[in-house]
C-alpha cells in the first residue's frame, strides 16, 4: 500500500531536509511527546493534524497552546517553532533561540544578528551549519554575505568564484558573486559573473533577469539588458505584462540587492524558488519566511511564498500574502495575475475577472490578462466568454509568433465547445501553422475530425505524430486508437486503446472506447467488462445512460458505421 504524500509526512521540515540534527525526527524514539495531565496533548495533536493539512494558522495556534500548557516538551518547542515560522508569527524568533541544534532556527537567529550588524556572530553560526543537504547549498552564499558584511569583499569572492565557474549550481553562485561585486562598486567583475549566470543552459527566472538586467544596465550595457528582458518575455506567459517599456525598465533602475542583509534574503529566495519547483512547497515557504523577516514587503519573496501556499491549497493565506506587496512595486501587474488565479480558486470568479480587466486596462498592449481570463472561463466551461477573452488577447498580439500557438489552440477549444466548428478548425490550423509539432493541437484537431467523420486519413497521420511526440499520454493514445477503430483497423485500434487504458486506467471515455473495439472484434465478454468499468468511473453528461444501453444490448451489427459520436 502506498500512502499519500500528505498522510505520510507529519512534518516535512522537522525531518532532515535542512540538516540531520532536527530534534523532532519522527523516525527516532528520542524527543517524542510525552502526554501530561493538562490539555497540552489535545492541542498538540490538533497542531500535528493541522500541520499535515498545511493549515499553518491553526497549526501555530494549536502548538503554541500546547506549549503554554506544557512549556518544557522539546518536541513541542520544535514543532511550535516550525509552525510559527511557516505562518510568519513573531513568536518564531523566541522559539528559535531555544533550538541551537535546529538549522532553521540557527538561520533565523543568524538573520537577527545580521540585521544588528553582528557579522562575526553571523559567520560563526553559518560556519557551524552541517555540510549536508540543503544547508550545504546555502552555506557558501550565506558565508560570502557574512564576509561582505565585515567588509571582506576579496574573501567573499574567493569563496564563490570556484563555485561560480564550475559545477551544476554555478548560476546560483555566479549570481551572488555578481551581487557582491555590484554593491562593492566593482561593475566589470559584476558583469563577468552575470554573464556566467545568464549563459547557463538552465531556464532563466524572472528574478535572475531582473538582477542581471540591472547590473548590465548600470554598467552601461542598457541594450544588452533590454535584449535579455525581451528574450525572457517571449518565452514566458506572465513576465511583467510587457505593456509598458517604462514599467519594464523600472525593474533595472535600483539595485536588486543593496546590502549584505538583503543578500541573505536573496540566498533564501533563490533556494526557495528551486525547492518549490521540486515539489517541496512547505520547505520553500519556510525559506521565504526567513527572507521576509530580513526584507519585509519583498515582492519576489511574497510571490514565491504565495505560490507555495497555493500549492498546498491554502488559497486564502496565499491571497493574504499577495496583499503585502507594495502598491507601487514594478511587479504589481504580475501580482495581479496571481491574485486573479487565487480568487478564481476560491470560487470568486467574478472578482477574478474584474481584477484581470483592471490589469488589462493598466497595460493596454498586454495579452496576458485576457489570456488568463480565457483560461479561467474555459475551466469553468463558460465557453462563449472564454472565446471572447482569447479573441481580445489575440487582438493585442501584433505579430503572432510560434510562442502564441497556445492562444489560438485555447480559443479553438472554446469555439468548438460553444458550437462554432468552422472558426475552431481555423484556429487549430493557425496554431499548427505557428508551431507544427504541438502534440495537443494535433490530438485535438485529429480527434475531432475522427468524431465528425472528416479527413480521417489526415487525422490518422496527425494522431500518429502526436503519439510519437507524447508516447506516455493516454489521451493521445486513445485518440489514435479511436481513429483506427473508425477506419475499421480493429487490431490496431485494440492495440492502441489497450495502451491508452494502461496509461489512463481511470478514464471513463478510454475504457468505453476499448469496450466498443472489443465488441466489434467479437470479444463481447471483454467488452462488457470495459463498459461496466467505464460506468463505474463516473462518465460525464449523457454518457452514463448510453453505456448502460450498450451493457444491456451491445452494439449494432455494424457498429463502426453506426456508432458515430
Amino acid at each position: 500500500m502506498i500512502l499519500s504524500v500528505r498522510s505520510s509526512r507529519p512534518l516535512l521540515l522537522a525531518a532532515a531536509l535542512l540538516s540531520a540534527c532536527a530534534a523532532g525526527d519522527a523516525g527516532s524514539g528520542a524527543g517524542r511527546f510525552t502526554p501530561s495531565p493538562s490539555n497540552a496533548f489535545g492541542a498538540y495533536l490538533a497542531g500535528r493534524f493541522a500541520t499535515a493539512e498545511s493549515d499553518t494558522g491553526v497549526a501555530a495556534d494549536s502548538l503554541l497552546a500546547a506549549l503554554r500548557a506544557d512549556p518544557d516538551q522539546p518536541e513541542v518547542v520544535e514543532r511550535a517553532f516550525i509552525a510559527t515560522l511557516l505562518d510568519g508569527r513573531p513568536e518564531a524568533m523566541r522559539l528559535a533561540r531555544r533550538l541551537p541544534e535546529n538549522s532553521l532556527a540557527v538561520l533565523m537567529v543568524a538573520g537577527a544578528d545580521a540585521q544588528a550588524g553582528r557579522w562575526d556572530r553571523v559567520e560563526q553560526r553559518v560556519r557551524a551549519l552541517p555540510r549536508q543537504g540543503v544547508s550545504q547549498l546555502l552555506q557558501p552564499m550565506l558565508l560570502a554575505w557574512a564576509l561582505q558584511g565585515k567588509g571582506q569583499t576579496e574573501q567573499a569572492l574567493a569563496l564563490l568564484r570556484p563555485l561560480a565557474e564550475t559545477g551544476r549550481l554555478r548560476t546560483l553562485y555566479a549570481m551572488h558573486a555578481a551581487l557582491i561585486c555590484d554593491i562593492a562598486g566593482r561593475p566589470r567583475e559584476a558583469e563577468r559573473f552575470v554573464r556566467i549566470a545568464i549563459g547557463d543552459p538552465q531556464p532563466m527566472t524572472l528574478r535572475l533577469v531582473q538582477i542581471a538586467g540591472g547590473i548590465l544596465a548600470r554598467g552601461g550595457k542598457e541594450a544588452d539588458a533590454e535584449r535579455l528582458l525581451e528574450a525572457y518575455s517571449r518565452s514566458q506567459e506572465d513576465l511583467v505584462l510587457g505593456g509598458s517599456a517604462a514599467a519594464q525598465r523600472e525593474l533595472f533602475t535600483t539595485r536588486a540587492v543593496a546590502s549584505p542583509v538583503e543578500g541573505f534574503a536573496e540566498a533564501y529566495l533563490a533556494l526557495a524558488g528551486s525547492l518549490r519547483g521540486q515539489g517541496a512547497a512547505e520547505f520553500s515557504l519556510a525559506l521565504t519566511r526567513l527572507a521576509l523577516r530580513l526584507r519585509p514587503g519583498f515582492a519576489p519573496a511574497l510571490l514565491i511564498g504565495s505560490d507555495a501556499l497555493a500549492d498546498e491549497e491554502q488559497y486564502l493565506p496565499a491571497l493574504a500574502m499577495l496583499e503585502q506587496v507594495p502598491s507601487d512595486d514594478p511587479l504589481n501587474g504580475l501580482v495581479g495575475l496571481r491574485r486573479a488565479t487565487l480568487l478564481d480558486r476560491l470560487d470568486r470568479t467574478d472578482e477574478a475577472a474584474a481584477q484581470l480587466r483592471s490589469i488589462a486596462s493598466a497595460f493596454p498592449t498586454a495579452s496576458q490578462p485576457y489570456a488568463r481570463l480565457g483560461d479561467i472561463m474555459r475551466a469553468r466551461q463558460r465557453w462563449v466568454e472564454a472565446a471572447a477573452a482569447y479573441s481580445e488577447a489575440i487582438r493585442r498580439v501584433q505579430a503572432p509568433t510560434a510562442g502564441h500557438w497556445a492562444l489560438f489552440y485555447s480559443r479553438g477549444v472554446a469555439l468548438e465547445r460553444s458550437g462554432n466548428w468552422p472558426a475552431a478548425e481555423a484556429d487549430f490550423r493557425q496554431a499548427l501553422e505557428l508551431s507544427p509539432e504541438q502534440p495537443y493541437v494535433l490530438n485535438y484537431l485529429g480527434y475531432t475530425w475522427v468524431e465528425r467523420g472528416e479527413h480521417l486519413a489526415e487525422a490518422r497521420r496527425m494522431l500518429e505524430r502526436a503519439v510519437a511526440l507524447r508516447p506516455q499520454d493516454g489521451n493521445i493514445a486513445d485518440s489514435l486508437g479511436w481513429a483506427l477503430y473508425k477506419l475499421n483497423d480493429l487490431p490496431g485500434a485494440i492495440r492502441w486503446l489497450e495502451r491508452a487504458v494502461e496509461l489512463e486506467s481511470r478514464n471513463s471515455v478510454i475504457n468505453d472506447h476499448l469496450g466498443d473495439a472489443y465488441w466489434a472484434a467479437g470479444r463481447q465478454r471483454e467488452a462488457q467488462f470495459q463498459w461496466r468499468r467505464a460506468l463505474a468511473l463516473g462518465p460525464e453528461g449523457d454518457e452514463g445512460p448510453r453505456i448502460e444501453a450498450k451493457i444491456r444490448s451491445g452494439l449494432p451489427a455494424n457498429p463502426i458505421a453506426e456508432n458515430r459520436r
